[in-house]
């Protein structure tokens, strides 16, 4: 599994190192960029196996993540 952060979006660094703890065997990124700027300026987005996912804020963002990581 892929996880993908961009590294201008707002608050990813949290969000980065709780998952890369709680799950060091997924492919967790930093990337220049996603590709998902529109969404990337107005909130928290990650993309997961190349699946935009965004939330209102970080705690909303984490889990939708988790979702799809139990999920998959």
């Amino acid at each position: 599994m892929k996880i993908r952060f961009c590294e201008h979006n707002k608050g990813k660094g949290k969000l980065f190192r709780q998952l890369k703890e709680e799950f060091p065997e997924l492919d967790i990124k930093i990337k220049s960029c996603i590709k998902q700027c529109s969404s990337c300026r107005e909130k928290p987005t990650v993309t997961v196996n190349k699946q935009k996912i965004s939330a209102s804020d970080g705690d909303k963002l984490y889990l939708k993540v988790i979702e799809q990581i139990k999920g998959a």
